[in-house]
């Protein structure tokens, strides 16, 4: 008997729904300038030299060897460095000692560090760097606050760079830029942080400052928020193979069906429909079927009811229906035990091989 190699090709159709799917630096925790006065040694200076007062406000000491204090003029990027050694206890200041104009004025206490650095009264830029590599910063605004190496910055007076939106206030031979909150206050903001007032220069070896710790509020607030997301309409059909061969086989014979379960994926609170169609096997047509069971809660087409293999028209002639839900699918999908066969024996067709395209297609409804 001529023997017919039958093989089967799949494509799928979803009709319906379509699834879619200046730079601020966070506050110095520790070390910060206190402190900043250029009129040492000016007329009616109180202190003969220019300094910058150092304090740590965090909870545990810190070592500054290897550290410096960097001066640039307000418009600046050439830096002089004056190099730091030792440690910063919690709530301890640490002085820095500068250049003098002249002999006018009081010694200042026993520094920690000295320099030569002469600061100018009009403005200029003072930063605490965590090595002692020069800076090349401070042409325009935040370009020193992006330093990863730059612990804390003040710019006062003229000055071009600073943190937050303005440099800290002008101050003169008889005036110092201090840190609010005695040193604690922190905000980034030069102009909120700093206030110009009599120098009252602080070493090591004055008394500790403690940063008080602000309580929690008491009682509460609240503020409502609307929340809010868009979930788009999904419609998916997946088989469970691309392709299905039925093998060799003889004329006459009646193939046994070849599972090819169907997937499908809805959130259509109306549920949908399932429908099959399919071309004419070439060289001549063989009369293939569909038969399965419907998932929980759906309800097989009518043709297919109590097992039966119906026929799979051919298009142009409308879609068997395979089955409907008229519920949104389990949320795995819900699965369609179908199956590929054969209504009728093979009828007499010349040996060779022989193929479809059958077209699975997934309503909304």
């Amino acid at each position: 008997m001529p023997r017919v190699i039958v093989l089967v090709l799949f494509a799928v159709l979803v009709v319906g729904g379509v699834l879619a799917v200046p730079t601020a630096r966070s506050a110095s925790p520790d070390v910060v300038v206190s402190q900043v006065y250029a009129g040492g040694g000016n007329a009616g200076a109180p202190f003969a030299n220019d300094f910058v007062e150092l304090f740590n406000r965090g909870s545990s000491s810190i070592d500054v060897s290897g550290w410096t204090i960097q001066y640039a003029s307000a418009a600046g990027t050439t830096w002089q460095s004056t190099a730091l050694t030792g440690s910063i206890a919690p709530g301890r200041h640490y002085l820095v000692q500068l250049a003098s104009a002249a002999a006018v004025g009081a010694p200042l206490p026993t520094p920690d560090a000295t320099g030569s650095t002469n600061l100018a009264v009009s403005g200029g830029k003072v930063a605490v760097v965590r090595d002692s590599s020069p800076l090349a910063c401070g042409a325009s605004v935040g370009s020193c606050s992006a330093v990863t190496s730059v612990a804390d910055l003040v710019g006062y007076g003229t000055a071009g760079d600073y943190e937050g939106g303005g440099p800290a206030p002008v101050i003169g031979n008889t005036t110092a830029a201090l840190r609010a909150g005695d040193g604690c206050a922190d905000t980034d903001a030069n102009p909120t942080d700093f206030a110009a007032a009599d120098p009252a220069p602080r070493n090591s070896s004055a008394a500790a400052t403690t940063c008080e710790v602000m309580p929690p509020p008491t009682g509460g607030v609240s503020q409502a928020a609307t929340v809010e997301i868009n979930v788009q309409s999904s419609l998916s059909i997946a088989l469970e193979r691309p392709a299905v061969s039925f093998g060799n086989t003889a004329t006459g014979a009646t193939p046994a069906p070849v599972s090819e379960r169907l997937t499908v994926v809805s959130n259509g609170a109306n549920g949908y429909a399932v429908t099959a169609r399919r071309t004419a096997f070439l060289p001549a047509d063989l009369p293939l079927g569909i038969a399965g069971t419907a998932p929980s809660g759906g309800q097989i087409g009518a043709l297919l009811a109590s097992g039966a293999m119906a026929a799979i028209p051919i298009t142009p002639a409308p879609d068997v229906l395979v089955g409907t839900k008229a519920s949104q699918s389990a949320a795995g999908g819900d699965v369609w035990d179908t199956r590929l066969g054969f209504v009728s024996p093979l009828p007499v067709v010349a040996a060779g091989r022989y193929t479809a395209t059958v077209t699975f297609t997934v309503i909304g409804r």
